[in-house]
């Protein structure tokens, strides 16, 4: 389980403060595929930076999915908890120097596990996502889908328990974000790994995710299961992202 109680963040521009996230609490059920929705500046992915710490919320506690009040860890502990926590991003964040092999090893290289062990793990991790014939490739070479099952082979490099996905799917086309979600899913299944989804659109949510928060302002302002929320969407901003997947 993840669970995030009063969680808080302020940023400050121009002189001006402003709150991202405001007052959050929810509960993520360990194992579940669980969607965070909204429309841009809701504060989503200031939101799942919280989950990591990536951001410090200004109030509030964030536990892991092993029980760790990760707000009240030491900056050495945080490290080795966020190891637990792997992330994607929309637009990959690959490193373009640098061959898919060696992309996936990357977060191998620092944890003294010998060189042969890497390439092993980062093979495996390539056959899971069904691109071992790209390892010599570089990022210039791939499809954006193929960039993003890299991203998830490095991102599944560590054994994380959780997966961060930060509008993993929104530079894709129909067909791939199909593709990717799917995947998304073959790994919820067989390895257990609790997945949050950060996403604007309500489609991606109703295809994979079990239950969903929506976000305005930086407000939850509903939450419940996909189901119940698409049947009877109590919010307006909900029932604009239900009509909109319709």
């Amino acid at each position: 389980m993840i669970k995030l109680e009063h969680v808080s963040k302020t940023f400050e521009r121009d002189g001006i403060s402003f709150k991202a996230v405001d007052d959050v609490s929810l509960e993520i059920k360990k194992g579940e595929i669980f969607g965070i929705i909204g429309f841009s500046g809701a504060g989503k992915s200031t939101l799942v930076r919280c989950i990591n710490l990536l951001e410090i919320p200004d109030k509030g506690s964030v536990v892991s999915v092993d029980g760790l009040n990760l707000t009240a860890l030491s900056p050495k502990d945080l490290r080795d908890a966020r190891a637990g926590i792997g992330m994607i991003f929309q637009h990959f964040n690959l490193m373009p120097s640098r061959t898919v092999l060696e992309n996936v090893i990357y977060p191998l290289s620092h944890k003294g596990i010998k060189k042969d062990e890497q390439r092993k793990r980062a093979f495996e991790l390539l056959k899971r996502v069904d691109l071992e014939s790209k390892a010599n490739s570089y990022p210039s070479e791939l499809s954006g889908g193929q960039k993003q099952r890299v991203a998830i082979a490095r991102a599944l490099a560590s054994s994380p328990k959780v997966l961060l996905c930060d509008e993993a799917t929104s530079a894709l086309d129909p067909q791939t974000t199909h593709e990717i979600l799917g995947l998304l899913k073959e790994l919820n299944a067989e390895l257990g790994i609790t997945i949050v989804i950060i996403t604007h659109e309500m489609a991606v949510v109703k295809d994979i995710c079990s239950r969903v928060a929506v976000l305005e302002n930086g407000h939850l302002v509903e939450q419940g299961s996909t189901f119940e929320v698409f049947a009877n969407p109590k919010e307006n901003i909900t029932q604009n992202f239900v009509k909109a997947a319709s």
